[in-house]
């Protein structure tokens, strides 16, 4: 479940405006990568589908982990 956002571009996507910072292509999947985190129970309910990527980070990030959007975005969870 969303408790908060880290940033306020991924809050404008996430109630359904368009952000001028983030590129329009991935606004519609990162949407439903939100919908997807927002409706999970557990951080394992977002190994599937397989394209979420899902991955426990290491270094000084070790206490998160995140999913793709694509290639060159992805969300970071807590």
């Amino acid at each position: 479940m969303i408790k908060s956002f880290g940033s306020k571009e991924t809050k404008k996507v996430w109630i359904g405006q368009r952000s001028k910072k983030l590129p329009n292509e991935i606004q519609d999947i990162a949407r439903r990568k939100l919908r997807m985190l927002n409706n999970s129970q557990d951080i394992q309910d977002l190994r599937i589908p397989p394209s979420n990527r899902l991955e426990k980070l290491g270094g000084n990030l070790k206490k998160y982990y995140s999913i793709r959007i694509n290639r060159q975005w992805s969300l970071l969870l807590v």
